[in-house]
């Protein structure tokens, strides 16, 4: 199972995930995460990374030239949307793009199912809350196009191996503080996702 570690903030900390075997890495712009990284520091961090590494950034309630602006700026492959954008939104974006969807019910997940897209519990607040989604929801569901996101760590990320998700994400189950990960955890989550 494919695993990214986002909430990067750092150099160190992105090598870490690398070393450890991520195959993505999340950077966050959004201004009101304690994660949030500003788009100079990211460039900074991604322009000194080894290649065949997935740089996703996360974005809330912004633009099309925004998210192409910043893409643009700090090398990001892919473009993480954590709000709901239309057809004329995703058409105007010249990176390719992965749907967040934040489900408050089972019906939820299905939405997308001819896409890739990641799938979080729904809650208030945008991304790294670490609330879990009710793993029954996927019990006969075709979840080979679903990266699970919300409350996963490196003693639960097991327990859905058996759904066969296309990968897994996760910010503040392997952090020792917001925007600063532990080495251990990361190493241990990838470890585990891989079993």
């Amino acid at each position: 199972m494919r695993t990214k570690i986002c909430g990067i903030t750092s150099y160190d900390d992105a090598m870490v995930a690398i070393e450890a075997g991520a195959n993505a890495l999340g950077f966050v712009f959004y201004e009101k995460s304690p994660r949030y990284i500003s788009v100079e520091d990211a460039s900074t961090i991604i322009q000194q990374l080894p290649p065949f590494v997935e740089k996703v950034a996360l974005f809330v309630n912004v633009t099309p030239e925004y998210i192409n602006d910043v893409c643009k700026r700090t090398k990001a492959t892919l473009a993480q949307l954590h709000f709901e954008v239309d057809e004329a939104f995703t058409s105007a974006l010249e990176v390719p793009f992965l749907r967040v969807i934040r489900a408050k019910k089972p019906q939820d997940i299905a939405l997308f199912s001819n896409e890739y897209r990641l799938v979080d519990a729904y809650c208030e607040a945008y991304g790294g809350a670490g609330k879990r989604i009710n793993l029954e929801w996927f019990d006969g569901v075709d979840c080979s196009k679903i990266i699970l996101a919300g409350g996963l760590t490196p003693t639960n990320v097991a327990t859905v191996l058996q759904y066969n998700f296309y990968g897994v994400d996760v910010s503040s189950g392997v952090e020792i503080t917001h925007g600063k990960k532990d080495p251990k955890k990361v190493q241990e989550f990838i470890t585990n996702a891989q079993c």
